[in-house]
């Protein structure tokens, strides 16, 4: 995929210095993403996925507390936290691929100032290429996965206005990933219900 018009500036708020190198790269629209440890820290729910390596899938923890129309909203207290923690979670596989899957997972920070978005992709992405995303088959950008554990990879966003705004109004999001420069994968994602499980979102 392409880049989209409007670059956003990659913002790194973890302990780490970013570096000459880091700072070199290209800007990546889609929002503006967390290093794993600045999500922690804003206190991003770390336990509502498990990523189960046979199928290469990820499935969503907590219990369901609604649902929304294809979006769920589950909750779970993760260990050490003070309160319930609840997300607005979606889980698909690759329509040429059933046994590789992906999870989007809507979320806001403890002090509900900012809304993010996770997402769970399944281990042998091809790391340099990113994560891509369409909504409408209108491209809106490609960022980079900030971690990966041996059952898979995460991204994690910073989520504007504009880009809620798209999510709410657009009728499928396609999510798209690499396994090989030349071979890209993408997971249909249905936003029928987004918006009215986001406004939920405790």
């Amino acid at each position: 995929m392409g880049k989209s018009g409007q670059d956003l500036n990659v913002q790194d708020l973890g302990d780490q210095d970013l570096g000459d190198q880091d700072r070199s790269r290209p800007p990546r629209p889609v929002g503006r993403w967390l290093t794993l440890a600045a999500a922690v820290a804003a206190g991003v729910i770390a336990v509502l996925v498990t990523i189960l390596a046979p199928a290469g899938k990820a499935q969503a923890q907590g219990a369901v507390r609604s649902i929304h129309n294809d979006w769920q909203i589950r909750c779970d207290t993760p260990p050490g936290a003070q309160g319930e923690q609840c997300a607005l979670i979606q889980s698909v596989t690759a329509d040429d691929r059933p046994n590789i899957g992906l999870t989007v997972i809507i979320l806001k920070t403890a002090d509900k100032k900012t809304r993010l978005m996770r997402v769970i992709a399944p281990p042998g992405v091809l790391l340099p290429s990113g994560l891509g995303l369409k909504i409408d088959n209108a491209e809106v950008g490609r960022a980079g996965f900030v971690r990966c554990v041996p059952n898979g990879c995460v991204a994690e966003v910073i989520m504007d206005d504009n880009l809620i705004g798209k999510l709410r109004t657009g009728q499928s999001a396609t999510f798209i990933i690499f396994q090989t420069p030349e071979e890209g994968i993408g997971f249909p994602i249905s936003l029928k219900g987004f918006g009215e499980g986001f406004d939920k979102l405790p």
